[in-house]
């Protein structure tokens, strides 16, 4: 599994890092960025929650062909 974040639609609400501080973390820029890669099978369900509750969508997870 991999996630995203998309700087452009990013407001810093760091809901995902709530949900998820072991995959998402806030840097200086202000916005949220996935600190793994990929997505330990421990921490996928919170990644999905995170997406799922991110008020502007701005994260998006991927599963492996």
């Amino acid at each position: 599994m991999k996630a995203t974040v998309d700087e452009g639609l990013c407001i810093g609400c760091e809901l995902c890092v709530d949900i998820c501080p072991r995959v998402f973390e806030m840097q200086d820029d202000g916005f949220s960025h996935v600190m793994v890669e990929p997505i330990p099978s421990e921490q996928q369900d919170c990644v999905i929650e995170a997406e799922d509750s991110c008020p502007v969508t701005a994260i998006s997870v991927e599963e492996p062909p």
